[in-house]
């Protein structure tokens, strides 16, 4: 599962800079695929792709929010998520929408910072 942040969040912003993928954004921040990884486009399985540089609208307005797409829960380079290990609220939790595999979050991993086989 990637992970998420719930409302109950206080916007300390101790978990960004914990994220290996830069998948954690300031609420109204727009972010990228871009951003953090070794991706130049993006390919969705609708044939779309995209410049992974283009800006994408923030998920949300008001808290700090997790881009599923980027969240590989830290597998790859941590034992375990290191948002949800900093969090003064705990506030950092699976996400039940976005279930993967570890199988997938390592592929997802490798697929980000240019390591696939």
């Amino acid at each position: 599962m990637a992970i998420i942040i719930t409302d109950e969040c206080i916007n300390c912003g101790a978990c960004e800079p914990e994220c290996p993928n830069t998948a954690i954004y300031e609420g109204g921040i727009e972010w990228s695929w871009a951003g953090g990884t070794e991706l130049k486009e993006v390919e969705f399985e609708e044939g779309v792709v995209v410049n992974a540089e283009e800006e994408q609208e923030a998920v949300s307005d008001e808290f700090y929010y997790i881009v599923s797409g980027k969240c590989t829960e830290c597998k790859g380079f941590h034992e375990e998520p290191q948002c949800a290990a900093v969090c003064p609220v705990d506030c950092c939790i699976p996400d039940p929408d976005y279930e993967e595999t570890e199988e997938e979050l390592l592929s997802k991993q490798a697929w980000m910072h240019g390591e696939e086989k």
